[in-house]
């Protein structure tokens, strides 16, 4: 019997169905002819710093929806849905705009015309909008309006250790979720603007694209930065990870000391100098994560408490699915993380690091190239090969999901992905290129203006019941009432709050004099 099976068996039904997940999903607001909307954040959707479903990401036109923690997909996705419902409506009641089902953007303006999240005039609302013009400055603001979805998941019982053992083995095998569920294989020439790339022209529409790519979103184009590629953070522990990030989050980096905090007029650039303004600024395909208290810093909860859950980052939206997402694809997620945490899990090594993102490039810009080889322990290994590997060896999670839960959900999730493995004209990305290609010229703003008006119509043609509707707008009044509380409530100097925030005494963990006081 494998370790594997060994542990798969030392699981109880009871603990199999303690897992837990939720969703954040982002999405531009973008106008009827395609473009950016540069209106602010809707006042009716409530406040951006304090709703606990509705927020902006980067951008003011850019929503981020989120949902709480979940004991099944389909609960997970009823929230979701509801949430989309609710911001659907308020954007109705508005004008016309509505959300861009694709990861890569709409039609952009000049870069500075990118409206930055705007979070009111409290301290921790400054601060996140200076963090995002650091993002500008540092990358440029094209960069940061690509979008996408996070899955949270957690499993109980499971260590710090055994979640950094589940993150080696998730980057080793990222390239399955790339290859079977990306989706944004082209973009709008707005978008590479000025910039050095690899796409080719398709069409005389503004549409680049790379004929068998999956994710441009998570390629050379997407989250990357020169400064980042000299981080190579070792998974291998706790303490090994927190003191990769910490010395990221400390020390001066000189490009960015040249930037500066503060311009000659007193406006701030950035909130601090280090190769990292704060955690969220380091890109990964998944975090190791943990709730953290009001004002603390996620490093320091991490050390404190400990991992708490997984959040998987390189998931594209599904222009497909209403709300980008379907059960069946959060199903496959679930089997593919706890494949990750079964599995044994060696350290990783410098070597190994270099192969991991030579893999996810190539599998981003090439996924669906016949008889593409990536690289594992040195060798060449076809994509195809290893991914039907992954897939058999997952067989026996899944059986035991279901035996769990009842029925065959998860044995169907597993055999749609074993048939995509095969059929690679029935991906995400090959149909996003086919549905161009057949019905709007071969234009990426085309088809994805059609499919978000189709999405927009679909959900809004199923209204939140009135008990559902009130409670939302409730929590748009709650929200606004309690960013008013935290504004009245400051009374610290922004610079010194900043100055405090990004001070290395907030990431360690407390003395045990401290903790006994």
């Amino acid at each position: 019997m494998s370790k594997l099976t060994e542990r798969l068996n030392a699981l109880s039904p009871a603990r199999l169905k303690g897992i837990r997940r939720g969703i954040e999903k982002e999405s531009l607001r973008a106008q009827p002819d395609g473009k950016l909307a540069l209106t602010p954040h809707p006042l009716a959707l409530g406040s951006a710093l304090t709703h606990p479903h509705i927020t902006t990401d980067f951008s003011e036109s850019q929503l981020e929806l989120i949902t709480g923690v979940h004991a099944s997909p389909e609960a997970a996705l009823e929230e979701l849905v509801n949430v989309h419902q609710f911001t659907y409506r308020v954007l109705a009641e508005a004008g016309d705009e509505r959300l861009w089902v694709s990861s890569m953007p709409c039609g952009l303006p000049t870069d500075e015309t990118i409206p930055i999240g705007l979070y009111g005039s409290s301290n921790v609302g400054r601060a996140k909008s200076v963090y995002r013009m650091g993002l500008s400055h540092r990358y440029g603001r094209r960069m940061q309006t690509i979008s996408g979805i996070h899955y949270n998941w957690s499993l109980p019982e499971v260590s710090s250790e055994q979640y950094f053992a589940l993150i080696r083995n998730f980057r080793r095998h990222a390239f399955l979720l790339l290859y079977l569920f990306g989706a944004s294989p082209a973009l709008c020439a707005t978008f590479v603007a000025g910039r050095p790339h690899e796409l080719q022209p398709l069409g005389d529409g503004g549409t680049m694209y790379m004929p068998h790519g999956t994710s441009l979103r998570m390629g050379r184009l997407g989250y990357q930065s020169e400064a980042q590629a000299s981080l190579a953070v070792s998974y291998n522990s706790l303490d090994g990870y927190g003191a990769s990030l910490q010395e990221a989050l400390t020390k001066p980096w000189p490009a960015y000391e040249t930037i500066g905090i503060q311009n000659l007029g007193g406006d701030y650039n950035q909130l601090a100098t280090s190769l990292l303004q704060i955690e969220n600024e380091f890109y990964g395909t998944i975090r190791p994560k943990r709730v953290i208290y009001s004002g603390e810093r996620p490093l320091h909860a991490l050390r404190e408490r400990g991992v708490e859950y997984v959040e998987v980052r390189l998931m594209d939206l599904d222009p497909f699915e209403p709300v980008g997402i379907s059960a069946q694809t959060m199903r496959f997620i679930d089997v593919f993380l706890l494949h990750c945490l079964l599995s044994d899990s060696p350290d990783d090594t410098p070597q190994e690091i270099a192969e991991l993102a030579h893999n996810q490039h190539l599998t981003a810009a090439r996924g669906r190239e016949p008889g593409l080889k990536l690289r594992q322990a040195g060798a060449d290994v076809s994509l195809a090969d290893w991914g039907a590997k992954l897939v058999e060896e997952f067989a026996p999670i899944a059986a035991a999901l279901d035996a769990a839960h009842g029925g065959h959900d998860y044995a169907d999730a597993l055999a749609a992905a074993s048939a995509a493995l095969q059929n690679p004209d029935s991906l995400p990305s090959a149909r996003v290129l086919a549905a161009m290609a057949s019905a709007h010229d071969n234009s990426f703003i085309g088809f994805v203006r059609a499919q978000s008006e189709r999405t927009r119509q679909a959900i809004l043609a199923q209204p939140l019941e009135p008990h559902q509707l009130a409670h939302f707008e409730q929590m748009t009044q709650d929200s606004l009432d309690a960013q008013a509380s935290i504004e009245a409530a400051d009374t610290m100097p922004f610079e010194i709050y900043r100055e405090q925030y990004v001070s290395p005494a907030r990431l360690g963990i407390r003395s045990r004099a401290a903790v006994a006081a």
